[in-house]
């Protein structure tokens, strides 16, 4: 599916498993349904979201596979296929494009992190050889490394880059990014709780944990701002800032697999080393899913 335009809420998808850790595929196929169902605008697969990074390989390309399969090219569906070996990632890549993936999502080279130019050539070894859409991960909470303006003014000319997902959670970082934002390169906010300030400065919408929980909040926000309706838009960024921090009260995706389970969503379950939350956290998280109606 051609995801040129695409703009609004993509779900950053969790991985539902069983109790015995193997895919949940029934708990998949009704979290697509939900989201299809609630207007997400794209679904995200094999993210740090989806725990990934305790997946095999067959894993990840079964779960896109079936997310695909069940989309039926109403959405697009993007696979996340970073790695910290570039040979890895451009694996992974080639596998998810050859299953009908829509777009890829490509993460900077963490643990060995690399100089500047590596980092680039971590990108471009990728972007040179397939054939859709890529996402730019600048994450450097997680990765230990962040993308370089000078990098980035050097990938965004790259045709295959077509977007930034910045979840550095700098206004700082996204003001920069901003300067090289067009009808050709995006931006999407990868933090759930800036959405509002990063559209401010031209993003698209979000790449979003928060709409695992509510796909249809997320989705209007984004729609509202896009539509010039910016008051309705700052005021679901703001009302919902408690249930957004609660779910990052811990490391993702702990928090906001709890959340959803409580929904009657998934189950409650984690491969290692992610661990259940603590007592006072779960319950935080569930107080505030009571303020905005998640839970009765």
């Amino acid at each position: 599916m051609d995801m040129t335009n695409l703009t609004g809420s993509i779900v950053a998808l969790v991985t539902p498993f069983k109790e015995d850790k193997s895919v949940d595929w029934e708990a998949l196929d009704r979290l697509v349904s939900f989201h299809l169902e609630n207007g997400t605008d794209a679904i995200l697969v094999l993210g740090t979201t989806g725990e990934s990074s305790t997946m095999t390989d067959r894993e990840d390309f079964e779960v896109a596979k079936f997310v695909i399969d069940h989309v039926a090219g109403r959405i697009p569906v993007i696979g996340g296929s970073g790695s910290n070996s570039t040979a890895e990632s451009l694996n992974k890549s080639l596998g998810l494009v050859e299953r009908g993936i829509d777009g890829l999502l490509l993460i900077t080279p963490y643990y060995n992190k690399s100089n500047e130019e590596g980092i680039y050539r971590h990108f471009t070894s990728v972007m040179d050889q397939v054939s859709v859409p890529c996402i730019l991960y600048n994450i450097p909470g997680r990765t230990g490394c962040a993308i370089s303006e000078r990098n980035l003014s050097r990938l965004v000319e790259h045709p295959n880059a077509w977007a930034i997902k910045e979840a550095s959670g700098s206004i700082t970082y996204a003001t920069m990014c901003a300067q090289y934002l067009s009808s050709d390169f995006r931006m999407f906010s990868g933090n759930d709780d800036i959405v509002v300030p990063l559209m401010s400065l031209g993003a698209s919408g979000v790449i979003s944990v928060w709409a695992n929980v509510a796909p249809r909040t997320v989705h209007d926000l984004c729609a509202n701002w896009l539509a010039g309706n910016t008051a309705a838009a700052l005021k679901t960024q703001i009302d919902n800032l408690e249930l957004i921090h609660s779910l990052f009260c811990e490391v993702n995706p702990i928090p906001v697999k709890a959340a959803m389970a409580k929904m009657g969503l998934i189950r409650p379950v984690y491969r290692q080393p992610l661990w259940p939350m603590e007592e006072k956290n779960e319950a935080r998280l569930e107080m505030a899913m009571r303020e905005v109606g998640l839970l009765g």
